[in-house]
């Protein structure tokens, strides 16, 4: 057999591109949102009313991990109760005044704001297709009037939220971008579903200090590895030394929340009477199927100098 010196090379088939997932703008106007659905079945929603995530399933699209009220408002009129709402730039009620917050209404404007969808992309460790991040944007020319009245600072937030297989990642990139310094707060109001709140533990805050709202704000040390609800609960816990958060139901793992540059978290379940008081909270018994777990940086004011940017977040798993 002769050996030719410049036969052609074998040639290398490229490897199939593993489908990435599927991305889609629904509806019009004040009730359009983003959905994104994995090869695999995961999926997530997104209003851009308030870039507020309304859904997030797990498990190949068949475990809702979210809770959201069957009377939320998704059509722009107020802010969305349940899923994920963004709290920026003041928590709670603002500073009653001498604060640039203080003409705010309660958890500032942004999950009242319509956002800017700014596209999809993919991990890059992420080549099989199950992953796929979503990015937000709003910016000084999208407030209403009103809200750059009240607060006359330019900004530019990018909100980014990535669906994994099992978890979903939501960080915040906050930019001044004006001459003047500008303090906020920022909190993500996550409404995690579980089957029955009387079998919920949240492990991980042992030994932090915590504001407890519904005993007229005073000031308490968690005393407890597994804090439990039996009733109304509203306590901010401050600068907790361990990142992760976590849920167990029934003494099994159900959801770990995992910090990002976030020192703060709130947990939250109205109880009977809050819920029969809250007009969009329904049904009415829903707070036995939902624990607010809230990272955020309240405790205090985050301070951004001219071109400065703050950036955190949080990956929340299911363990399911």
């Amino acid at each position: 057999m002769v050996d030719r010196a410049n036969r052609p090379s074998a040639l290398n088939a490229p490897a199939a591109a593993a489908p990435g997932a599927q991305v889609d703008i629904v509806g019009e106007g004040a009730s359009a949102k983003v959905t994104a659905t994995l090869p695999s079945g995961e999926s997530v929603e997104v209003l851009l009313y308030g870039a507020t995530v309304t859904s997030w399933k797990s498990n190949g699209g068949k475990t809702e991990n979210l809770f959201l009220s069957e009377a939320a408002a998704v059509d722009g009129s107020k802010a969305v109760r349940g899923g994920i709402p963004v709290v920026f730039p003041v928590f709670g009620p603002p500073p009653k005044s001498g604060h640039a917050t203080s003409a705010l209404p309660q958890h500032g404007f942004a999950r009242t704001s319509r956002w800017e969808y700014l596209g999809k992309s993919s991990s890059e460790d992420a080549l099989d297709g199950n992953s796929v991040k979503l990015d937000f944007g709003l910016y000084t020319s999208g407030l209403s009037e009103d809200a750059r009245k009240a607060w006359p600072f330019d900004f530019g937030l990018v909100y980014s939220i990535t669906l994994a297989k099992d978890s979903l990642q939501t960080v915040i990139n906050v930019r001044n971008e004006g001459e003047n310094s500008f303090e906020f707060q920022f909190l993500l109001h996550t409404y995690l579903k579980v089957q029955d709140i009387s079998k919920v533990a949240v492990n991980g805050l042992l030994g932090v200090q915590y504001v407890d709202k519904v005993l007229n704000a005073s000031t308490h040390t968690e005393s407890n590895s597994s804090v439990t609800i039996s009733g109304e609960v509203d306590r901010v816990y401050s600068s907790i030394p361990q990142d992760t958060t976590s849920v167990l139901e029934d003494g099994k793992p159900r959801y770990d929340v995992v910090r990002d540059n976030l020192q703060d978290t709130v947990v939250w379940n109205p109880w009977i009477e809050k819920a029969n008081s809250i007009g969009d909270f329904q049904p009415k018994d829903g707070y036995k199927n939902m624990v607010c777990i809230e990272v955020g940086a309240v405790n205090g004011w985050q301070k951004l100098e001219k071109g400065e940017v703050f950036e955190g977040g949080q990956v929340i798993k299911s363990l399911l």
